[in-house]
């Protein structure tokens, strides 16, 4: 299975619901067990990232805070926020698509991971599917702007 597919059709949701179009999945023993997209502007919630969505669906699933045997797939960089949520959560593996200069927290900014604070170090993967996630991003700020 396709795991960055799912997290990418979980962003074509956020679109159609003019959301910023970033999805998310969470595999365990090969099964994904939660799928979000953001949904900041929906329940107007600064917090409803898809990354932390997802792991609260995770964790309610596995009844556990620790994701330890999970894998994260989401199609931007996570931020600061999301990249705590990670942390704390214990997740495995974090594979993204796009990156993200901007607002990033992995491989840009405060590379959250890298810092001596930081209480898990998942392995992580950038760059999956980059174009795709990030053509995605890009059409939808360039209609955002057109409205203007």
């Amino acid at each position: 299975m396709d795991y960055m597919q799912e997290a990418l059709d979980q962003a074509y949701l956020a679109q159609q619901h003019d959301e910023v179009p970033v999805g998310a999945v969470i595999v365990h023993n090969h099964t994904i067990i939660a799928r979000s997209y953001n949904l900041v502007e929906t329940t107007a919630n600064p917090l409803a990232h898809a990354e932390i969505l997802a792991i609260e669906q995770a964790c309610v699933k596995l009844k556990t805070s620790r994701l330890l045997d999970c894998d994260l797939y989401i199609t931007l960089e996570p931020c600061t926020m999301c990249a705590g949520a990670i942390a704390h959560a214990r997740l495995r593996r974090i594979y993204f698509g796009a990156f993200d200069p901007k607002s990033g927290a992995i491989d840009h900014g405060v590379r959250f991971f890298n810092q001596p604070t930081c209480m898990h170090h998942p392995e992580i993967y950038g760059g999956l599917r980059e174009q795709e996630c990030q053509h995605l991003l890009q059409s939808f700020f360039m209609s955002k702007r057109c409205k203007f």
